[in-house]
């Protein structure tokens, strides 16, 4: 069930509670892309261009049942001991 309510890719994320029956999304891209703001997708390719390290938590991907076939690609999985582990490695590390 978890999976037929969640989006299929970022394209179709919702916008919070401020989604607007699906409109805000599509305001916010349009909105984004008059002030020049990279898209989602972008910001991604660029972090994987730069070398940044995303690890997906474990333990909600599970609790979420989406399997990791569903996740980005180039994306780690690991509980909060590997991101702990890793980001003591890091000059920044972001918890999201």
């Amino acid at each position: 069930m978890m999976a037929l309510m969640s989006p299929r890719s970022s394209q179709m994320l919702p916008v919070s509670k401020m989604n607007y029956f699906g409109v805000g999304a599509k305001m916010l891209r349009s909105m984004m892309k008059e002030k020049n703001v990279s898209s989602l997708e972008n910001m991604i390719s660029l972090a994987r261009d730069l070398g940044v390290r995303m690890i997906a938590c474990e333990m909600s991907r599970d609790v979420m049942g989406i399997s990791e076939s569903e996740l980005v690609g180039g994306l780690e999985c690991g509980g909060v001991a590997t991101f702990f582990a890793e980001s003591l490695k890091s000059r920044t590390s972001l918890f999201i």
